[in-house]
């Protein structure tokens, strides 16, 4: 429900308006902040379902003030009058043509002419009135100096709740009632302002209240100020602390002024623990990884820093031993959590032995597969987890981003590591930001890769027989004297617990683990990655020739081309695919290495291809002139043969003829170096005196005609 003179201001701009007048349909407003507003009209209803939606707030009116007569000079008075008195002899008669669009300019200079004043006069004075509550004080000429400033003022209610304390000039302000309009307002500016990332506290949000709903908007320098208003007129802190408390919601403020992920990962209730949702040893494993804090050098010389390893670690939830590691510089990424898979099949006996660590069985004996891996969702998204969930069934659960907490056990285990090598190690880092002047500790570094992994060993080894504090001991492990150290809960709930362990053959796990591809079947061999492998099944069954099945699934390692796999129908072995010889220069790279020569030289080729575009114009142009220049000599020749017969007929002498000339010109001479012999000069007389004599027999048939065409030339001269 709205009422006229009511004020309300905009959530979107802040703009703020007056209800001057309700029909049926519709109502009129003007904006009580502009210099001059004429009424618009809108729609009852749209108006009533913005409020509603809370994109307009009812709030209190800024004129709605108690001037008392004494507080005002006789200037201000004549003013107000005289103006109270345009307003009521010229203005309300006429106020229903005055609140139409149409014929409003033409009704205002009537008035104008009839007052004899501009009809900006006229608009200032019916502007005045309707921005300012439509009383006879509205027409006061300036606000901002009127209304008895510093002094108390009689409002229609009186302040319920505790008494204001403080005096102001030896007299007590009472402040205002908290109404649902007001918590309408505190409710806006903590949802705009307080939940939002900028982190403004609520002193700020009040003071952004204040500004917004009970403040004096006037312009100084073409920028609008505030003027905030007696403190009689406005909530006080305590108010607004008292109602944000109130409605508060610690949910909603730390996702919106930090993170939903912030509030999940340090303030969510904690009201379980990771062991309820298991039943026995190999229910769940969490894995995870991170980055050591430490600097390790390289094994072929240790005056070379090679950076941070990165360790993976697999732990069994409920017994809270480790299940399986992996120290590399592989990752976080799929290859460094297929390594850990890999270790958490493997014999730790043997494992521990490159080493040289001796353990027994007893002391570290996991080498099982799970039911339930939980982990990241980087590495445990693509495609290379298929084979886990078919063909081992391990169901994969992977958390959401940034909730490292959902796998707190493991999470734990890497502060614990992290806290020990920093401890002893030399290279850890030691703070995160060195000051001027620190010794640089990376220039500390002293273990390479195979050393730090020894030492993850021996960490790992302390932890699956220490003693796991709060641990939530069930009443048979009590009964059992149960000392609660990874190694007895494991060892306890393998014999009393169903459990989920499973055991499965190395390779098998390997061929399940590495990354999957598409191969293609052609009469060079099988292509995988631009390069050609060959194997003993492929010739039997003469894929090469039948060229059926064209596409096929393969197994790979990136680090490793030489070999690629193809798992047979059952998923229990595999077919070994070799490089073949036309590919045998990428024997010894990686993946990434192949790919990069690859991409490199398509894009050699593809810079290649806008000059090859050119070269081949200029070709053709080329080729055009000689082709015109050959046809142009046709064209100018002499004696052609008359027929086609003619033509055809001397192909093959013509042939010989110019098989002998080339071999003139193309003979080898391999000693050019030899005396000039002078020139025999034979003048016409002798010339003809030689035809005379008789003529000695040609040695060949060329000799004879190339003479009889001189003579038949020499004779045409003549």
């Amino acid at each position: 429900m709205i009422y006229i003179n009511q004020v309300l201001q905009s959530v979107k701009d802040s703009t703020r308006i007056r209800i001057i007048e309700i029909e049926e349909s519709y109502v009129y407003i003007v904006n009580i902040d502009a210099n001059t507003s004429m009424p618009k009209k809108e729609l009852y209803s749209s108006l009533i379902t913005d409020i509603e939606q809370k994109e307009w707030l009812i709030i209190t009116d800024p004129f709605a003030r108690g001037v008392a007569e004494e507080d005002l000079t006789k200037v201000q008075i004549q003013k107000r009058d005289k103006d109270w008195e345009i307003i009521q002899t010229y203005c309300l008669e006429h106020m229903n043509s005055l609140l139409q669009k149409n014929g409003r300019e033409v009704k205002i200079k009537e008035i104008a002419e009839e007052l004899n004043v501009t009809p900006t006069k006229v608009k200032k004075l019916l502007s005045r009135y309707w921005q300012r509550g439509m009383n006879k004080n509205a027409m006061l000429p300036d606000y901002a100096n009127s209304g008895g400033r510093g002094k108390t003022k009689k409002l229609s209610h009186d302040k319920v709740g505790r008494p204001r304390r403080v005096t102001i000039n030896g007299e007590y302000r009472s402040g205002i009632n908290i109404t649902d309009e007001i918590k309408t307002q505190f409710d806006h500016a903590i949802n705009k302002y307080y939940r939002k990332s900028n982190n403004y506290s609520l002193k700020d949000v009040y003071h952004f209240i204040l500004r917004d709903f009970y403040s004096d908007r006037y312009k100084e320098n073409g920028e609008i100020q505030y003027r905030i208003w007696e403190s009689n007129r406005i909530p006080s802190y305590h108010q607004f602390y008292y109602w944000f408390k109130k409605i508060e919601d610690p949910k909603k403020d730390i996702e919106f002024r930090k993170s939903a992920k912030e509030y999940e990962l340090k303030h969510r209730p904690i009201i379980s623990n990771s062991k309820v949702e298991t039943n026995g040893p190999g229910t769940r494993f969490q894995v995870d990884a991170t980055i050591a804090d430490i600097y390790l050098v390289s094994s072929f010389d240790v005056n070379r820093i090679i950076g941070r390893p990165v360790v993976y670690a697999i732990v069994d939830v409920y017994s809270r031993i480790v299940t399986g590691i992996y120290v590399g510089l592989e990752g976080p990424s799929w290859l460094g959590a297929m390594m850990a898979l890999d270790n958490m099949v493997a014999d730790k006996v043997e494992f521990c032995k490159q080493y040289d660590i001796e353990v027994t069985k007893e002391q570290w004996p996991t080498n099982h597969l799970p039911e339930i891996i939980i982990a990241d969702r980087g590495e445990f998204e693509g495609y290379a987890v298929a084979g886990l969930i078919n063909n081992l069934n391990i169901k994969i659960e992977n958390t959401t981003a940034y909730r490292g907490d959902l796998k707190g056990i493991v999470e734990r285990k890497f502060r614990t590591i992290n806290g020990k090598v920093k401890q002893k190690a030399p290279g850890a880092i030691q703070k995160e930001y060195r000051e001027r002047g620190d010794r640089d500790y990376r220039l500390d570094a002293t273990f390479n890769l195979k050393e730090f992994t020894a030492l993850i060993i021996t960490m790992v080894l302390h932890h699956n027989h220490k003693i796991i504090d709060k641990y939530p001991m069930e009443k048979e492990m009590i009964t059992d004297s149960l000392v609660p150290t990874p190694i007895n809960l494991w060892n306890w709930g393998i014999h009393n617990r169903k459990g989920r362990l499973r055991t499965v053959d190395r390779n098998i796990l390997r061929l399940n683990v590495l990354p999957r591809g598409k191969a293609t079947i052609s009469r060079a061999g099988i292509k995988f990655k631009n390069l050609l492998y060959g194997s003993k099944r492929a010739i039997e069954e003469q894929w090469y020739a039948k060229l059926k099945n064209k596409s096929i699934d393969i197994a790979y390692d990136p680090r490793h081309l030489d070999k690629i796999y193809i798992p047979n129908d059952n998923g229990l072995d595999y077919e070994t695919c070799i490089l073949l010889e036309p590919s045998q220069q990428y024997k010894m790279d990686f993946l990434e290495e192949v790919v990069f020569q690859q991409q490199l030289r398509n894009e050699l080729e593809e810079e290649e291809r806008s000059k090859q575009v050119q070269l081949t114009i200029n070709t053709d142009t080329m080729m055009d002139q000689i082709i015109k220049a050959a046809e142009q000599k046709k064209k100018q020749a002499l004696h052609q043969p008359t027929s086609k017969k003619q033509k055809l007929a001397a192909i093959r002498d013509n042939k010989a003829n110019e098989k002998q000339a080339n071999r003139e010109e193309e003979k080898f001479d391999l000693s050019p170096n030899v005396a000039e012999q002078s020139t025999e000069i034979i003048d016409f007389t002798s010339r003809i005196k030689l035809e005379e004599q008789p003529q000695k027999k040609s040695p060949s048939r060329l000799m004879e005609k190339l003479k009889r065409k001189r003579d038949e030339e020499f004779g045409k001269d003549e």
